[in-house]
């Protein structure tokens, strides 16, 4: 008997393991579940990217910073060595050209002024009356009109909102004296008139005063010579589309003929245009302000 249960023991054992290996040889293996990301997570890596990119520094951009301008068009007032404190008028324009000269970026500098040239004998007393100055032994004003043409070089460039540039101008032109009789005011009992100096004095007339300003403008000669000048120019900017600034240089002029502001009238010494002269020197100072774009 025990060793028929022992046999039906062994029997039960071996269908169940034969039981388990078909099963197992017939069941298909579970392959893994690949999960897709969820919106949050999707978004928190788009926003981690954008951060990254962020973070990275860029490139900086090439002369961002300076002050670089087309057309810079200004206007000013000048003094000079030749005249008294208000020496005259300025326009002044300068545009961007391509391409560099001697390293530097340069401009065409067009320029217009209207100066007043006097005689460096030019001394202007009170007179006993008074009421106006006048210049003793003036016989004429000489006022010259200066167009020029040149080039200007940005020696150093300021920066967009601050700092100051320095410019090197190079310029020539013809100049176009304008030579005015001076006038003068004279007495004759209780009548004045106004006559050119030299007539008053040849005539010995009474003089009280000088004469108006335009008086003898239709009277005026001209005469063309040419000059050149050399200057630095000093420009710094308030806001960043305004300019103001000073130019400092040297002007030579030359005109074919002796101009005769005050002449000679001492017989011994030579002629009329003895003390005068055809050929002139000055420093001169501009103070200009204007508009970039």
């Amino acid at each position: 008997m025990r060793s028929i249960y022992t046999v039906g023991l062994v029997s039960l054992a071996s269908l169940w393991l034969a039981a388990g290996s078909a099963l197992a040889q017939t069941t298909p293996r579970e392959t893994p579940l690949r999960t897709r990301p969820s919106v949050g997570a999707a978004n928190n890596n788009a926003t981690a990217k954008r951060t990254r990119s962020l973070a990275q520094p860029k490139p900086a951009a090439d002369n961002g910073d300076e002050d670089d301008y087309q057309t810079v068009t200004t206007f000013g007032i000048t003094t000079n060595t030749n005249a008294g404190l208000l020496g005259g008028f300025v326009f002044r324009q300068s545009q961007r050209l391509d391409g560099d000269l001697f390293g530097k970026p340069q401009y065409r500098y067009l320029s217009l002024e209207l100066v007043n040239v006097k005689s460096p004998r030019e001394y202007s007393p009170q007179n006993n009356f008074g009421t106006s100055s006048i210049t003793p032994g003036k016989e004429n004003y000489l006022f010259v009109l200066r167009p020029q043409y040149g080039r200007e070089l940005a020696l150093f460039r300021r920066n967009a909102d601050e700092g100051i540039s320095v410019n090197a101008i190079f310029a020539a032109g013809p100049s176009l004296g304008i030579i005015k009789p001076y006038y003068v005011e004279v007495s004759s009992g209780n009548t004045t008139r106004q006559i050119p100096y030299a007539q008053a004095y040849s005539a010995a007339e009474n003089i009280v005063g000088s004469g108006s300003f335009f008086k003898g403008l239709g009277e005026s000669t001209l005469t063309v010579g040419i000059h050149a000048k050399a200057a630095i120019s000093f420009e710094l900017s308030a806001f960043r589309n305004n300019t103001t600034g000073v130019e400092i240089g040297f002007l030579s002029e030359i005109f074919p003929k002796t101009i005769v502001i005050i002449p000679n009238l001492d017989p011994t010494a030579g002629g009329r245009e003895v003390g005068n002269r055809n050929f002139f020197t000055s420093g001169y100072v501009t103070l200009f302000f204007g508009s970039k774009k």
